[in-house]
């Protein structure tokens, strides 16, 4: 047994000797990792539906073992049955119809948490200055865009867990992230920070390709979206630029990539193309009732649906299937600068923009489900995290008839960029504060 500071019973401590007379200062605590399956799944049967549903998602062992609970099972195909979608009992079928009964009912759920119920909201102050960008991924959130640093959040616990400054005098413009890597867009180079905190810098590629204004990547291939309406596709590991795709007569302003290889972009005069990463054709335009510009676009690839929002205030949806106009449909009268959706889920689309309202709309109609603020009749109030300050507020839901205008600025500041998790949604307000929103069926 290996005991704190030292090797072990006989071996070097920081004092340089271990004596029997010291006491021990920490006890072995038990995790729940520790805890076998049997254990696991008795603790899991006493959950209801929807709490067994939030577990099934935590992890994969923890999925494993839910999936595998007789209890669920039994639940399983009792709803089967009450549906008439009885399905045989067999392990395999079973199994993978459970699992897709599961993320059915937390969709489900996190519709209806969206569309009514309380809202909580969380806030800290994440930058030194002004922030407009976030991205969020497995419960963790990437900030940055106004300062000289992107920090990497933990949702728990709203702790700063790693830093990655930007290199030189330079600005950066767009990133994303995964699980093992941070991919930047800084000034016309793209830059890779490793996980670990190593980063790579692309060779200088002043003065040969316009100003960068979005990027997106798909490993192993990072695009660029530039202001003289082409696509730039790099190579992240040979970091060459492997071909360039003229997409627009004007400005690239946002972009998708799909896993079956379409780049789709949109620009500052209203249209929305959509081209093969490896060619250099367009596949499709497609067209909308107005030419405002395309400020912020999605892609579902559950649905293969596009939801695209505009300097006008609309918001757009099209079947890249068949190219067509699915609904159209003027949310705000102001520009809509974000929109996203939840992995996997069909059904919600939340919309932000310049009104400081955080709407959520249905994404197979386009009609507005709920309009969200802070609430001004409520104070918040503060308490202290170990990793910062959290300001604690109550968020309302507005009536279809009140008037935008009327509300103070205080309650909806601008909404430069969302991220959607499991009944969450976060925003950043170009403050130097992070608003995490918690919706509560």
């Amino acid at each position: 047994m290996k005991f704190l500071g030292g090797e072990g019973p006989m071996g070097p401590t920081p004092s340089g000797s271990w004596s029997p007379s010291k006491k021990r200062t920490s006890k072995p605590r038990t995790t729940i990792e520790s805890l076998d399956r049997d254990i696991l799944c008795i603790i899991f049967s006493s959950l209801g539906l929807f709490d067994l549903v939030h577990c099934s998602v935590v992890c994969k062992s923890w999925n494993a073992v839910i999936n595998r609970c007789k209890s669920l099972q039994v639940l399983y195909l009792k709803l089967q049955r009450d549906s008439s979608e009885y399905v045989s009992n067999t392990s395999g079928s079973s199994r993978q119809s459970m699992s897709a009964l599961l993320e059915e009912l937390a969709m489900k759920h996190h519709r209806m948490s969206l569309e009514e119920g309380r809202i909580d909201i969380d806030q800290w102050k994440g930058h030194s200055v002004g922030v407009d960008q976030c991205r969020m991924k497995s419960g963790m959130i990437l900030t940055g865009v106004g300062d000289k640093v992107m920090r990497l959040w933990s949702l728990e616990k709203y702790k700063c867990v790693e830093e990655y400054p930007i290199p030189g005098t330079l600005l950066l413009i767009d990133f994303d992230f995964d699980e093992s890597k941070i991919v930047g867009l800084v000034g016309t180079r793209i830059c890779i920070w490793r996980r670990n905190g190593a980063r790579s810098v692309f060779p200088s590629q002043e003065g040969t390709f316009a100003k960068g204004l979005c990027m997106r990547y798909f490993d192993p291939e990072a695009v660029i979206g530039c202001d003289d309406g082409t696509a730039r596709v790099f190579d992240m590991y040979s970091r060459k630029c492997s071909r360039i795709i003229r997409m627009h007569g004007a400005s690239v302003t946002c972009l998708s990539l799909s896993e079956d290889q379409l780049i789709i972009s949109g620009s500052s005069l209203g249209s929305i193309t959509i081209s093969g990463l490896f060619s250099d054709q367009k596949v499709a335009t497609l067209r909308s009732t107005d030419s405002t510009g395309i400020k912020t676009l999605c892609l579902n690839p559950s649905s293969h649906l596009v939801f695209a929002g505009s300097s006008a205030g609309y918001v757009r949806s099209w079947d890249i299937r068949t190219m067509k106009t699915l609904w159209e449909n003027r949310v705000s009268p102001n520009a809509v600068y974000s929109l996203q959706h939840l992995q996997s889920d069909r059904s919600t689309l939340a919309v932000g923009g310049i009104d400081g309202v955080l709407r959520i709309l249905d994404q197979n109609t386009g009609e507005v489900l709920s309009s969200c603020v802070t609430s001004i009749s409520t104070s918040s109030n503060s308490s202290r995290n170990t990793s910062a300050a959290i300001e604690r507020k109550k968020g309302t839901r507005l009536s279809e008839d009140i008037l935008i205008d009327r509300i103070p600025k205080s309650a909806r500041p601008t909404i430069t960029c969302l991220a959607v998790g499991m009944k969450k949604v976060v925003t950043t307000h170009n403050s130097k504060h992070i608003r995490l929103w918690k919706f509560n069926k």
